[in-house]
């Protein structure tokens, strides 16, 4: 079993289902010291309670106070953060004409500002000690997706934060890098009709919709020592769909 994480202090965010889920497991078995954001209470309680040692932390990411209080509070508890992974993200789709300015924050304010400021506030941790992984989990729809306008384009702009941040952190031995998932069986895709569904399984190359763990796998990976030498790049794991049937 790898250990790629032993005795690092490993914050992410969006943790309590889904990806997030995932991702916590698979660096809990990998010996991280796991820090755990979700808005989701209760799942969060259960998912700290079956990973011992979790410190889980309740509350908007969005807001400037819970960003600065809970990052001391992780620090105080279990010292700097070593890992971020910005993967806690919405939706609130319509066709452009139909997206309200409430809806294009919100989206905005998710997806983008709070990765902005969790990366912000673990910067200097990480300048310090000359050394930390950022991950940031992007979408597909950063290509653009009818009926996505405003979290194809917040995704669209993770995907520049995470190019300009990794030219700014290098010189700090700060790798910044995202990863961009397809389709991928969480709770989210239940609600898509069933010929929908075909249709987009159909649009990719391997056919199939991919598993939570995998995205996991690759936000391990750019995480890890193993990608010491990657910084800036966006991984697709989407079944190859970004390249075409």
């Amino acid at each position: 079993m790898l250990k790629d994480f032993e005795g690092k202090v490993c914050l992410i965010t969006g943790a309590a289902r889904g990806i997030g889920e995932a991702i916590a497991r698979l660096f809990h078995q990998r010996g991280a010291k796991l820090a755990l954001i979700d808005l989701d209470q209760e799942g969060l309680k259960k998912l700290g309670a079956e990973l011992s040692g979790s410190q889980i932390y309740c509350g908007d990411i969005t807001s400037q106070e819970f960003v600065d209080h809970t990052i001391t509070q992780i620090t105080q508890a279990e010292g700097p953060v070593s890992v971020l992974v910005n993967n806690a993200g919405i939706t609130k789709d319509n066709l452009i004409g139909k997206i309200t300015n409430q809806d294009w924050d919100r989206v905005m304010e998710v997806n983008l500002k709070a990765p902005f400021m969790l990366s912000r506030a673990v910067f200097p941790q990480m300048k310090e000690r000359k050394y930390g992984k950022i991950v940031n989990m992007i979408s597909a729809s950063w290509l653009g997706n009818i009926g996505q306008g405003n979290y194809s384009a917040s995704k669209a702009g993770l995907v520049g934060l995470t190019r300009t941040m990794a030219q700014e952190f290098a010189r700090y031995n700060i790798n910044v890098n995202g990863v961009s998932p397809g389709l991928v069986d969480t709770p989210m895709i239940k609600t898509i009709p069933n010929d929908v569904k075909e249709k987009l399984i159909n649009a990719r190359p391997l056919r199939r919709i991919g598993q939570p763990l995998e995205i996991a796998e690759a936000v391990a990976f750019l995480a890890s020592d193993r990608a010491a030498y990657i910084t800036g790049q966006i991984l697709h794991v989407d079944g190859g769909k970004s390249v075409g049937a």
